[in-house]
């Protein structure tokens, strides 16, 4: 059928032969089904035993992170790898992964909500909570990358006697600090706003009075009056419109540490888009990583659909194609720049003694993302997750190889080869276990799904809006 006679209302087709979008909200709910669905995750007192495996996997790798960092402030950064001329290693590569990872939920919240995009409803609170997960393990290593971590508050502009002298505010990694520290606030303002409505159902339903207590204190007093909700929509649409341009900021701001720089390789402008198209990516990966699991333990099909599933993977080969081109592009400027030095650098990351990385990077990031061209792909919950793992190892590959340029600059007497130490990869590993400690334990406490904004995007399916 084509849609044009769709689009026109062509009147030889009946309007039952018209293609109908699956809804959003799948099975027979009703408000209280909706609200018995996620509730129960919070509340049960014996969540699956899948949860428990990995909980108990996740709790321990992080406390190795903790133990690694602590062992790391005794001796010295001289456990890494990090060395001359690869002076920044895996704690930087690390920390731009883990930025990036979290730009899908600011996307998800935000800007969707913006364009009134009511497919966010069911899968926003997991976007927003991995935001601020990864925000944390992001964090952690500029400021143990520093060496003297005791000192990190000098980056901080505080006038104080004894350090006489400010920060160098031309410094990138000094924007870096502003940024990052400001979109971990929005943020968190935004996930714990969209809350309150869910957390004043989870207070009314408690039992146990310590529960009643802690949710009746972080519901702060809602009751779901008319003026609350007129006041909630109101703050919910400001804090969006702000968290918005912190989309594109943020890692422009984290890409103009290599940007700014001097070096072949780095000191280019497509930067700031490469590296926003490749945080909403890697971000987009993520999620689905998260969710594909987490419907299936918790019993949220009927919430977080297939075509949720899709419409991320729809997103994912939009970002993943102008990742792709960007890594044309580079070489393409490269090649038409005429500068030796800029040529060697990108023929050197191909060919080099990192080819295997760079083209790890490139079949992750590029080739694997675009299987979702494949309806079945895309419907495929396994075949998502798998892939969505790839993706997640490329964007970590792509950090690795543009950190790795440094190992070969403009003299050879200074080449060198960085090599991690078995505390860099175990840090790495670890935090992984932070932040998936961090998820579950939103998992088990929190409502995982906006049960407020499902239950009006229902209503509006069933009235035809």
């Amino acid at each position: 059928m084509a849609t044009a006679d769709i689009a026109f209302g062509n009147p030889d087709i009946s309007p039952t032969e018209e293609w109908v979008e699956p809804h959003l909200v799948q099975g027979d709910q009703t408000y209280d089904s909706i609200t018995e669905t996620v509730c129960r995750i919070a509340e049960n007192s014996r969540p699956p035993i899948a949860w428990f495996v990995a909980f108990f996997v996740a709790a321990n790798t992080a406390a190795m992170f903790g133990a690694l960092i602590g062992w790391l402030l005794i001796t010295g950064v001289g456990v890494w790898g990090n060395n001359n001329p690869v002076f920044w290693g895996w704690p930087i590569v690390n920390f731009v992964f883990w930025v990036g990872i979290g730009h899908a939920g600011t996307l998800i919240s935000a800007i969707l909500f913006l364009f009134r995009q009511h497919w966010r409803t069911s899968i926003n609170r997991f976007a927003e909570a991995m935001t601020i997960f990864a925000v944390v393990c992001a964090g952690t290593f500029p400021g143990i990358h520093v060496g003297r971590a005791w000192f990190a508050y000098w980056l901080f502009p505080l006038p104080t006697a004894q350090l006489s002298m400010w920060p160098q505010f031309r410094s990138p990694l000094l924007w870096d600090v502003f940024a990052v520290g400001t979109y971990a606030t929005v943020s968190l303002l935004f996930w714990y706003m969209g809350m309150i409505p869910d957390l004043a159902t989870l207070r009314d339903r408690a039992k146990h009075p310590v529960r009643r207590l802690a949710y009746g204190i972080l519901s702060m007093g809602w009751t779901g009056s008319a003026g609350h909700w007129h006041v909630y929509e109101k703050a919910y649409g400001l804090l969006a419109a702000l968290a918005t341009p912190l989309v594109l900021s943020v890692h422009t701001i984290v890409s103009f540490d290599f940007a700014v720089s001097q070096l072949p390789g780095w000191h280019t402008t497509i930067f700031p888009p490469y590296f926003v198209a490749g945080a909403v990516f890697s971000g987009f990966g993520m999620v689905l990583t998260l969710m594909v699991p987490a419907r299936e333990w918790f019993g949220l099909k009927d919430l977080v659909t297939t075509r949720h599933l899709e419409n991320m993977c729809k997103i994912i080969i939009a970002t993943g194609s102008m990742v792709g081109f960007a890594y044309a592009t580079e070489f393409f400027i490269a090649w038409y720049s005429g500068n030796p030095y800029e040529q060697f650098t990108f023929v050197n990351r191909a060919f080099g003694p990192y080819w295997w990385a760079y083209w790890i990077m490139v079949t992750c990031n590029v080739i694997s993302p675009q299987l979702f061209w494949i309806k079945a792909v895309r419907t495929s919950p396994m075949l998502m997750f798998i892939i969505s793992i790839f993706i997640n190892i490329g964007m970590w590959f792509e950090r690795f190889v543009i950190v790795m340029t440094l190992h070969r600059d403009f003299l050879p007497s200074s080449w060198g080869l960085f090599k991690p130490t078995l505390v860099d990869i175990l840090m790495l590993i670890g935090s992984f276990g932070l932040f998936f400690t961090l998820f579950l334990l939103f998992c088990r406490f929190l409502p995982i799904i906006a049960m407020a904004e499902v239950k009006q995007v229902m209503h509006m399916e069933k009235h035809g809006h």
